[in-house]
């Protein structure tokens, strides 16, 4: 195959494709990547390519290519890149080093595509699926995602724990300080917590204040001991809610094994009992 069936096969690729030089300037561009922009060849030239790059990706992507181009290493990267439509529009873009033929390096080689839709899809279904503010599973899901666990056990004769577990005296928190500051107290509650579960653990926020913790093949002796550290590990954050002022919060953690439950709602409401033994001896606790 001669250079000239090459180029045609470069310029009709469905794919957007870029090559730069030795001083990592770009010095071509298929006619797919140029139909997308709207720009000429000597628009996009060198590293004005870059100026339809979304601002808020710019520095994350130059950096990305900057750091493998110097090591000659391949990459992939997803950014925002506008249309011509002025559309921005995410883009996978995947950057190889080339050599010539004495296997001496002169540049990169990339191919992009719109993945737009897959992007906002997968967003779509992290939205459903999430709890916004507290970064851990929303209501709905973690329930989803314990019913298949608690089949699992049942069917299997593996132990599963629950815990549920509340933040002391909250209300006071958002009377005396505002509900920004509960926000903040909520999502630092939710990280300590996090940082304590295993990979398979599954932390949903249950409502308001309240989170819900299935512990996957636990023992309760073992819920016990986790529910134990997840308590101290919050009684010892510092939670800054303003430029003045630093709060400490603790929580009350119920925790209930799967031993009879004919449901996985049972389980939850007897782990929900246990979550109020334990306000009810003091707070700070847990009760199992």
């Amino acid at each position: 195959m001669d250079l000239e069936q090459y180029r045609l096969i470069v310029e009709s690729s469905p794919n957007m494709i870029w090559r730069s030089n030795l001083s990592t300037e770009c010095d071509y561009f298929n006619r797919t990547w140029l139909e997308f922009t709207g720009h000429t060849m000597e628009e996009e030239y060198g590293f004005g390519w870059a100026s339809g790059v979304h601002p808020d990706d710019f520095d994350r992507c130059v950096k990305i290519y900057l750091d493998n181009f110097k090591l000659q290493k391949p990459f992939e990267m997803d950014y925002r890149l506008k249309r011509y439509d002025g559309q921005y529009r995410w883009i996978n873009d995947r950057g190889v080093p080339f050599y010539n033929e004495d296997n001496v390096f002169i540049g990169f080689i990339g191919s992009c595509m719109d993945v737009t839709e897959k992007i906002e899809g997968q967003r779509l279904k992290e939205m459903a699926q999430n709890d916004a503010l507290c970064q851990t599973y929303n209501r709905q899901y973690s329930h989803q995602l314990l019913l298949e666990v608690f089949n699992q056990a049942g069917k299997e004769g593996l132990p599963l724990s629950i815990l549920m577990m509340d933040i002391d005296s909250f209300k006071t928190v958002n009377d005396r300080y505002g509900h920004g500051a509960g926000d903040i107290v909520l999502t630092n509650v939710a990280a300590a917590a996090k940082k304590e579960l295993r990979k398979d653990d599954i932390l949903g926020r249950y409502g308001g204040d309240e989170f819900l913790i299935g512990l996957k093949c636990t023992s309760h002796e073992s819920a016990l001991v986790i529910a134990k550290h997840i308590r101290t590990a919050i009684e010892k954050t510092e939670i800054k809610v303003s430029a003045t002022t630093t709060l400490k919060v603790s929580v009350s953690i119920g925790v209930k094994c799967l031993q009879g439950e004919s449901t996985l709602d049972e389980l939850i409401n007897n782990a929900d009992k246990k979550l109020y033994e334990a306000k009810s001896e003091g707070k700070n606790r847990v009760s199992g």
